[in-house]
């Protein structure tokens, strides 16, 4: 099933949901809507001041963790408490990613390999933690993905990479988890009004490349009926949640997609090579700059 339509929707009363990547952006507006649904929500990220505002406008019983998404020690103590907590794990929305841009031949490997550990590894380690609790709740385990899953792109290879890794996974995570009453599913959005989207925007050059795509994609959409989505997602415990209509149909051409980027993203590339060596290099967007601020922290 998809995410939209009212049919098999359960009610998420009392239900308890874990969210990372819950500071801002997607996470914390997903939280403020499945608050006021009466779902009971476990918050988790690197911003402990922010994750607490957040808390504290829920309209439902909600906590928060602090917590690095890539360190497994970390996630499965928060796993631990999240059950002492709330009694159980419903679903779980493994949302925490950050991005960067930019030619990959000059790109900072420190970044690129950072996008990589937060969006996929991350991604696992949050699974990995709190697999036990949804397989005793017959839970729900939504990963966020992307556009970028579905469509590689010039100047976004980590996080392609990253969103792509993701998709695979949680693909093969649902094959071995559904007899046990598990559900995997998989969010799709497109370029969606966050922080993470304005921050890469400040470049001038890749602002330039993501307005000369193709409609629809060089569209950044409004974030809360992208959430809206993920909510009816999370109701009907989806395999595929599209943030954007247009989504679903992205999936019956994929399989044309990078022949014809690769193609075109040629032009594209001769066009703004004389301009690529000023794009910037690191993590972009708040949610960037917190997971820099956190590794700076633990010198990492």
């Amino acid at each position: 099933m998809d995410s939209t339509g009212s049919r098999g929707r359960a009610s998420l009363e009392g239900q308890v949901v874990v969210v990372t990547g819950a500071a801002r952006g997607v996470g914390e507006l997903l939280a403020r809507k499945l608050s006021a649904r009466g779902a009971r929500i476990a918050l988790v990220g690197l911003e402990p001041d922010a994750l607490k505002e957040v808390s504290e406008r829920l309209h439902s019983d909600s906590d928060h963790w602090y917590a690095d998404v890539t360190d497994h020690e970390a996630m499965a103590g928060v796993a631990q408490e999240v059950k002492e907590r709330f009694g159980k794990v419903d679903a779980v929305v493994a949302n925490a990613g950050v991005a960067m841009g930019g030619p990959f031949s000059d790109s900072d490997p420190v970044a690129w390999r950072r996008v990589i550990e937060v969006n996929l590894i991350g991604s696992a380690v949050t699974a990995r933690a709190f697999l036990p609790a949804l397989t005793e709740s017959r839970g729900y385990l939504l990963q966020i993905a992307s556009l970028a899953a579905v469509t590689p792109a010039p100047m976004m290879t980590a996080y392609c990479a990253s969103k792509s890794g993701v998709e695979a996974y949680a693909h093969s995570l649902r094959a071995e988890v559904g007899y046990k009453g598990v559900r995997v599913g998989v969010a799709y959005l497109s370029w969606t009004d966050t922080d993470m989207v304005r921050g890469a925007d400040q470049d001038d050059v890749m602002r330039e490349l993501r307005q000369r795509l193709p409609w629809p994609s060089n569209k950044t959409y409004p974030l809360g009926p992208a959430v809206d989505r993920i909510v009816a997602g999370i109701e009907r415990r989806s395999s595929h949640v599209y943030g954007q209509w247009w989504l679903r149909g992205m999936q019956s051409v994929r399989g044309y997609l990078p022949g014809i980027i690769g193609t075109v993203g040629q032009r594209e590339m001769r066009r703004f090579g004389a301009r690529l060596g000023g794009v910037s290099k690191g993590l972009v967007g708040a949610g960037g700059a917190a997971d820099e601020r956190a590794r700076g922290m633990r010198g990492g």
